[in-house]
């Protein structure tokens, strides 16, 4: 106990002045033992002091006073604590005073007085207000002197107003763990009084900071700077400077964010942080910690505690195993020794850096100071020490009280005690013991004597109930036991807390985002959160906070302008971390929508007397939003209530405002609205006269602005006065003077400029600058427009130039500009003339991507010569220009054709290389190809496959592109072309290769392949496939192996899809064959046969199609030719059939694959005669004969004489009958026939028999009919009529339709039904007709010129036949 008396001494002195008194006072006889034991006990007294973990306590409050004027007061307070700093001031003026001085209080002594008690454990503070009354002297008046009692009063107190004006300020910093950050602030401080600086007051998320090891401080002369040499997450939080005067203050925050550093182990965690130390005691102290955050690592698993003696390096791992929980009760400590402390976090992966070591901590008994002893020397002296120094009673000691735990924890209880009055020298130590919900008491500490009334029992079951009770004792013996406590149940292991609720995103600025969320429902000791934050539509996650943040609030700072980020919240307590929350709704980052600033220098544009033309200028500040709706208010000069103008907004800055009386003055003023509402008003507007203009030059032009400013010129734009005066138009003139000058200069003072845009050349660099605009007509220049806004000419620091390029892929006309700077509102203005492009007809095309804006040509032409600038929204004032004048445009085109109809350069034109096996490898290369460059080969004109076994390729880097021509035979002697295509670019070389090359290349490649074969191991084809047509007109392909074993086998394609030979192929001979049956168009098509085993594989292939199968066919065509019988005759129902192919009018031609036929119906007289059959191919004719006229006359008569005599119609009957019911029908024909034909009458396919109605007659056999009585409809339907004898017959359809009366009439539609011939019922004898033997055609049959062949009559001649076999 101390009193804390703050006086002329430094506070914290006065313990140790009254030491040293005391020391006086002893020194006189330094033998004195007591004087010798003072002093050790003083010297291990205040080192044990110095580390004890004890905040300071008043035991003592300060007390309030009301005195009167010039009364001394005394201040007092008493405090407990170690190292005790106490401070007394005002809050008003921080200055010192003595609790021991009389002070003559004087009324500015009034004030409310602070004294602060601190340490480096913590900090208290009391407060008491001194009151001072001023009496009320005689003829003193004062303004309650009417009162019937006097009223003291206070003075008024008056503070010199000191100005503090941030100039340059520190912003949020990103910093990873060992770096070393500082922020700095300097400022403009006034009045600069030496006597009244501001103090400057860091702080870290309100917690006030200052020197340490870790953070370093520097203020003075207008700067303050904070620095911390070794950044830690333990630093992470928002930091604030604030500098205080006695006026108030001025403050400056940011975020310093602190990321976890490279780990010792790819994915280990971060270290944990924030160590705390609690309940520090003779043995043990209680650590504690805050988990590291874990979005990208695994979760964590357990914690290591290491403990290190101050003065040495030695880290000692405290527990054995790791704990789950961020708090552990470390033992085993020496008594009066220090430590510090550091904690290292565990995951699958490995073991974290470890955590910032804590401050050092002494392991010291708490109570040990309530032993001291004061003994009173004589006068103001005290001597301290303690009672078993002095007494020594030499008993047991006193049976403890009031046991309690003062906190519980799952696995661990501390107890605390009241020891009993006990003056002796010996020791006294304590016995704990505990007993579960039944069962008997154990001692929990028979190993180590407890000697101060605290202590911590560990390994406890959790969730269990234990009874406890504690004994002291000493040399002489035991007390008695203290009285049970009562059940002290250990905590649960309740979980981490549950998920937190909703995130909400909101906007703050275009840097960060406001995140708030719902509370978990169940917090389960609640530490803090962690927020991550990831770009919308990714998966990689970032922690936006290493440090956990106490409340549901939390700014991410650092984030993209224009991007749009989710973010998802995980709670924390000591057990580790939650779930994630959900995840927020998607957020862009732009600045949050603020109201706009207040429209500004009205201007008059014209007035008829009736109304006025009212013009202004934009918000400087749009709040975020563009400002779309303006309101105008009107007054008269000196009146005071403003009335509005419009209702409904204004959306241009030009307004007509009408209704006004002619001759008044009026004032105006103009609203700005947003989607943020609407903002501040302007200022009132000059006072406008209601005249009619009638001046003959223009009014003022308005809406000046600015592109294109640079270091020494300005391009300035305006639009058209509204007023033209008494004629148009003709120019304008720009003036500009500099800030604050009146000295104006006219830029254009030579020439009036006719357009609306005016370049002002020759300004300083760095001057700050106004322009004004003069319109001018034939009756001179008009009022000049309102001065625009400074302009300063600097061009913006990184602004770049137009660029006017021809594009190398497209060959379009481009048009690029790349802005320094650019915001997710901005856009590219291109105008030409400084006039907006809107016409896109052209085929103009404005692409932008970032920060770069293109203006295309598709169709670039003379037309597009001009001055052509672009200007970026929402910058400084980002714009160029560029004129395209006639002679660069004209190169331009020309290299733009260029472009648009390349040729692609090649390094050597096409040649050839062989390969192994004898392959052709064709090959060029060129200058230069891309990835998506096409090409074919032709051989002769043909296009060559680059299928299997060809192959084709190319090589990007080298340009190279190659054709590997698997089979190159002699029939590949010609011409092989590339033709190349890579985008627009075209290219073609070709390669030669006949005579004397071609046989070169030939045996190179032959010489390749028998080595290949002749090395190689493996089945291969010795012979290629090949096409083989038989003496008999048999097709098959043929090829040759070698080099097989048992295993081999052989497999035969078509089209890529396998065929099956009819019988077992035979390997043995090496000889392979299949054969194609029935050869024709149908058998065109891919043919390939492979030969594999386990060695390898081989193939072959052959393609049937083209001019392979022409001369296949001539093939054919010469064996038929060769190998045709002798022309024969067949009789058949219908006429003679000829073996031949005949084209003429009763001919038919067909046949089958083995004969040609031809023949002859109903043969008559006229076709008798000698018939030739001509077999054609490319080199010979072959001819075969047979004359119906002479040896086969015989057989040619009878058959004439057969078809003349067989049944036939000839005539009389119609092919459709129409006829009214319950008339007569009669049908009637003529038949012939030798013998006398048979008639028969069919309906409907069934035959109709005489009876009632229907009448069936042949008269003379010549004349047959059907009769049919009272037709009805019934009778309706196809009948048919045969005539037969034994030669044969014919038979004739008509259709007969019947219709009611009085019904029209149907109109007939009569089908040609041809007649049918019935062959005979027998065959017909045919009599055999003398053999003739036909003369062997000749093998080559030329005519000579103009000679013809014999035709026989009514012949055509007949396509080429099918091989007879």
């Amino acid at each position: 106990m101390m009193d804390a008396l703050s006086g002329q001494g430094s506070t914290g002195r006065l313990s140790f002045a009254w030491l040293s008194s005391l020391n006086r006072v002893l020194k006189k006889n330094v033998k004195c033992p007591l004087y010798l034991q003072v002093r050790k006990k003083m010297v291990e007294k205040y080192v044990r002091e110095e580390s004890m973990i004890r905040g300071p306590k008043f035991l003592t409050t300060l007390r309030s006073h009301t005195v009167w004027e010039h009364t001394p007061v005394k201040l007092y307070c008493t405090v407990e604590g170690f190292r005790l700093n106490t401070d007394v001031g005002s809050s008003f003026e921080p200055v010192c005073y003595s609790s021991k001085i009389r002070l003559q209080c004087e009324t500015d002594d009034t004030a409310q007085y602070t004294a602060v008690a601190s340490n480096i454990h913590g900090q208290v503070s009391t407060q008491a207000s001194v009151i001072v009354k001023r009496f009320r002297e005689e003829g003193h008046l004062s303004s309650f002197a009417w009162l019937p009692y006097t009223i003291p009063m206070l003075p008024e107190i008056k503070y010199t107003k000191i100005n503090i004006t941030f100039l340059e300020t520190f912003g949020s910093v990103f910093g990873t763990e060992g770096d070393t950050v500082t922020l700095a602030a300097t400022m403009n401080i006034s009045p600069n009084l030496a006597n009244l600086q501001p103090e400057a007051q860091w702080f870290r998320d309100d917690h006030r900071l200052s020197d340490s090891k870790w953070v370093k401080i520097e203020s003075g002369r207008g700067e303050s700077k904070l620095t911390l040499p070794h950044l830690n997450k333990d630093d992470e939080g928002v930091y604030t400077l604030r500098m205080v005067t006695k006026g108030g203050d001025a403050a400056h925050s940011a975020f310093v964010s602190c990321a976890d550093g490279p780990p010792p182990v790819p994915g280990s965690p971060g270290a944990p942080m924030d160590i705390k130390i609690h309940d520090a005691n003779r043995d043990y102290v209680i650590v504690s910690w805050k988990p590291p955050n874990t979005t990208t690592e695994g979760p964590i698993i357990g914690y290591f505690v290491d403990r290190c003696e101050t003065g040495t390096e030695n880290w000692v791992q405290c527990n054995d195993s790791p704990i789950k929980i961020c708090k552990y009760p470390v033992p085993g400590l020496f008594e009066g020794h220090s430590y510090y402390f550091r904690v290292r976090a565990i995951n699958s992966k490995g073991i974290s850096k470890p955590s910032r070591m804590s401050d050092p901590i002494a392991a010291l008994d708490p109570t040990e100071f309530e032993r001291l002893h004061a003994i009173k020397l004589g006068g103001k002296l005290d001597v301290v020490t303690y009672y078993d120094d002095v007494e020594d009673e030499k008993k047991v000691p006193g049976t403890p009280s009031k046991l309690h735990a003062p906190e519980t924890d799952r696995t661990y209880v501390v107890l605390s005690w009241k020891p009993a009055p006990y003056h002796g020298r010996a020791p006294v130590w304590y016995y704990i013991e505990k007993v579960a919900e039944t069962g008997a008491w154990q001692r929990v500490n028979t190993q180590v004597p407890v000697r101060s009334p605290r202590y911590a029992v560990f390994d406890l079951a959790e969730g269990k109930q234990y009874l406890f009770r504690v004994l002291a004792a000493n040399m002489y013996g035991s007390s008695e036991a203290s009285e049970p406590t009562e059940p002290i149940q250990t905590q649960e292991l309740r979980g981490v807390p549950s998920a937190p609720g909703q995130v909400v995103a909101t906007r703050q600025t275009d840097t960060s985002l406001v995140i708030q969320w719902a509370e978990p429902k169940e917090p389960n000791n609640l530490i803090g959160y962690y927020i991550d934050v990831c770009v919308k539509g990714s998966k990689d996650w970032d922690s936006a906070n290493h440090k956990p943040h106490k409340s549901n609030k939390f700014v991410v700072q650092g984030l993209t302008t224009g991007e749009t980020y989710v973010f998802r919240v995980q709670a924390i307590n000591e057990l580790g971390l939650s779930d994630e929350s959900q995840e927020s709704s998607p957020l862009s980052v732009k600045a949050a929508l603020t109201i706009p600033s207040a429209p500004y220098d009205i201007a008059l544009l014209a007035c008829d007397g009736e109304s006025m033309v009212l013009n202004w200028k934009q918000p400087i500040h749009s709040g975020g939003s563009p400002v779309a709706e303006y309101y105008i208010n009107k007054r008269r000069h000196r009146e005071h209530t403003w009335r509005e103008v419009n209702i409904p907004p204004i959306k241009e800055r030009l307004f007509k405002v009408e209704h006004l009386s002619a001759g008044a003055v009026y004032e105006f003023m103009v609203y700005g609205g947003s989607l943020a509402g609407l903002g501040a008003p302007s200022a009132p507007s000059k006072a406008f006269h209601c005249d009619a203009w009638t001046m003959p030059e223009p009014g003022p032009a308005y809406d000046m602005t600015f592109c294109e400013i640079r270091d020494d010129s300005v391009v300035v734009e305006w639009k058209a006065p509204v007023y033209t005066g008494a004629s148009p138009i003709t120019g304008y003139f720009v003036d500009f003077a500099k800030k604050g000058s009146d000295e104006w200069h006219c830029s254009n003072e030579s020439h009036a400029v006719s357009h609306r845009y005016h370049k002002v050349t020759g300004l300083e660099a760095g001057v700050s600058y106004v322009f004004r605009v003069r319109a001018a007509n034939s009756e001179g220049a008009g009022k000049p427009s309102l001065a625009s806004n400074p302009v300063v000419a600097k061009a913006v620091e990184g602004a770049q130039e137009m660029t006017c390029t021809v594009d190398k892929e497209s060959g379009d006309v481009i048009l690029s500009f790349e802005s320094c700077q650019i915001t997710e509102s901005s856009h590219f203005v291109w105008k030409k003339f400084y006039k907006e492009i809107t016409d896109f007809s052209k085929e103009i095309v404005i692409k932008t991507e970032g920060s770069t804006s293109k203006l295309i040509f598709k169709h670039p032409d003379q037309g597009d010569v001009g001055c052509f600038s672009v200007s970026v929204t929402n910058t400084d004032g980002v714009s160029a220009s560029h004129e395209i004048h006639a002679e660069e445009l004209e190169k331009m085109l020309a290299k733009s054709y260029g472009i648009r109809h390349p040729v692609i350069p090649l390094k050597t034109q096409l040649a050839y290389k062989i390969l192994e096996r004898g392959r052709m490898c064709f090959w060029l290369q060129a200058e230069h190809i891309s990835s998506a460059v096409t090409y074919k080969f032709f051989g002769n004109n043909k296009e060559l496959s680059a299928n299997d076994p060809n192959h084709a390729s190319h090589n990007v880097e080298t340009g190279i592109i190659e054709f590997v021509l698997d089979h190159f035979t002699e029939d590949s002697e010609g011409t092989f072309t590339v033709q190349i295509e890579d985008g627009k670019a075209r290219g073609q070389s070709s390669l030669v290769l006949i005579g004397d090359d071609f046989k070169a290349a030939l045996a190179d490649a032959e010489h390749q392949r028998s080595e290949y074969i002749r090395v190689k191991e493996g089945p291969h084809f010795s012979e290629f496939l090949s096409v083989h047509v038989g003496d008999d007109c048999s097709v098959a392909l043929i090829c040759k192996v070698d080099n097989l074993k048992k295993e081999t086998a052989l497999h035969w394609f078509k089209d890529d899809v396998e065929i099956t030979p009819e019988g077992p192929a035979s390997l043995a001979s090496g000889a392979c064959k299949f054969p194609i049956s029935l050869f024709s168009k149908a058998s065109t098509g891919i043919y390939k046969a492979t030969i594999s085993d386990d060695r390898g594989k081989d193939q072959s292939q052959i393609e049937i199609s083209g001019h392979a199968f022409d001369e296949i066919i001539e093939k054919l065509s010469k064996l038929a030719g060769s190998s045709a019988a002798e022309l024969a005759i067949h009789c058949t129902a219908t006429g003679i059939q000829l073996h031949s192919k005949f084209f003429w009018g009763k001919v038919h031609i067909g046949g089958t694959p083995a004969m040609a036929i031809m023949e002859i119906l109903e043969p008559t007289e006229k076709d008798k005669g000698l018939y030739h059959i001509q077999i054609i191919d490319t080199e010979n004719t072959y001819s075969r004969t047979i004359d119906l006229s002479g040896d086969g006359k015989q057989f040619c008569d009878y058959m004439i004489s057969t078809f003349l005599d067989r049944g036939k119609v000839l005539g009389g009957l119609p092919d459709v009958v129409t006829i009214m019911e319950k008339k007569t029908l009669s049908l009637t024909c003529t038949v012939c026939g030798d013998p006398k034909p048979q008639v028969t009458w069919f309906k409907n396919g069934a035959e109709v028999y005489p009876d009632d109605q229907y009448l069936v007659s042949l008269e003379s056999g010549k004349f047959a009919s059907l009769t049919i009585k009272g037709v009805s409809l019934e009778n309706s339907g196809r009948y048919t009529m045969t005539v037969q004898n034994k030669y044969g017959g014919e038979s004739v359809d008509i259709v007969v339709s019947i219709y009611k009366h009085g019904d029209t009439i149907p109109q007939a539609k009569p089908t040609l039904t041809p007649k049918s011939i019935i062959p005979p019922k027998r065959p017909i004898e045919i009599p055999g007709p003398k053999v003739v033997t036909p003369s062997p055609a000749p093998a080559h049959v030329s005519s000579p010129a103009g000679a013809k062949s014999p035709t026989p009559p009514r012949g055509l001649k007949s396509p080429t036949p099918e091989n007879k076999k």
